[in-house]
């Protein structure tokens, strides 16, 4: 079984995936997306999204980091594809599922779910651009306001030539809602020759294991699951505890201290504070604290707050 970890804009930043690959098997994490518009972007902005590439493509454990593009025009994301392999990226890989609005009005992410042809294009672009040892590949929803073309869209992105494909088992309207809806995924994994990889409701080892019996999937991606049960991809492969609370907390620490020692962290009180939104699943302590820290806004006030728990 492969455990992927997903690209979560605004969520994982290569501070949280050196975290988590310090502590979980990772077979492969993806950035958050480099948006591409009308032109070849300059190389420090794939350094900045994934300082990985300073280090071969990969973690400082050694966890291939992939880059994510999102954008609508063939041309541009098959440019821009090219120059994130040779900058050291572990493949390319194509976004058709972000939900945000802002960039499903400048026709990025899951609206491109309404035009199988486009998306099509896109991604036989980026594979014919691309040297044949580095893969190509693409996460998609189930759809934008229905589930009608995801047939249509999986069929798209393996004619293309992709080398597999990550569905998102809900449309862009049921956002992130439970339940996902693997039967769909299953559909897809019998008529694509490409391995299919099984995302959404993987918060634990029985998800996961649920999903890989249900779908004949072998590969799974985990998102928010990931933020929740900061082991959880160790817990799924190995069978690991999950984490208690006390070994989460001295995980937060550490973050605090990386993101201290960054040229900017201003925008950190904002990040600890939504780790927190998602740790409330699983662990009723980040509540209580959450409460004391919800009211901060510096990161020295943050700092001292977590200090003071451990």
């Amino acid at each position: 079984m492969r455990v992927i970890l997903a690209p979560m804009e605004g969520v994982v930043d290569h501070l949280m995936r050196e975290l988590l690959s310090s502590i979980n098997p990772y077979d492969l994490m993806v950035t958050e997306f480099v948006r591409v518009v009308d032109q070849l972007l300059p190389e420090k902005v794939f350094f900045r999204m994934c300082p990985e590439l300073n280090n071969g493509g990969a973690t400082q454990n050694g966890t291939p980091v992939r880059v994510q593009l999102l954008g609508q025009e063939p041309g541009w994301m098959a440019e821009n594809a090219v120059r994130a392999v040779a900058l050291g990226s572990r493949g390319v890989d194509a976004n058709f599922g972000c939900p945000a609005k802002m960039v499903n009005r400048s026709k990025g992410g899951a609206v491109l779910l309404q035009y199988p042809e486009q998306i099509h294009n896109i991604v036989k672009a980026m594979r014919q651009a691309v040297p044949d040892a580095q893969p190509v590949t693409a996460k998609i929803r189930l759809g934008y306001e229905d589930k009608n073309l995801f047939m249509e869209n999986a069929l798209a992105i393996y004619e293309a030539g992709a080398t597999e494909l990550a569905v998102h088992a809900r449309s862009k309207v049921d956002g992130y809602r439970p339940p996902a809806y693997w039967e769909y995924i299953t559909e897809i994994r019998q008529r694509v020759s490409i391995p299919v990889i099984a995302n959404g409701e993987i918060w634990n080892r029985d998800d996961a294991l649920r999903c890989i019996t249900q779908t004949g999937c072998d590969s799974v991606m985990v998102g928010r699951g990931a933020i929740t049960l900061p082991n959880l991809a160790a817990h799924i492969k190995n069978g690991d505890a999950p984490y208690n609370w006390q070994q989460t907390l001295s995980l937060l620490l550490e973050y605090t201290r990386q993101q201290q020692s960054q040229p900017r962290n201003d925008y950190f009180p904002g990040r600890i504070k939504q780790w927190f939104s998602y740790l409330n699943r699983q662990y009723p302590e980040a509540d209580v604290l959450f409460r004391d820290l919800r009211v901060h806004k510096s990161t020295d006030a943050v700092v001292d707050v977590l200090s003071k728990a451990a």
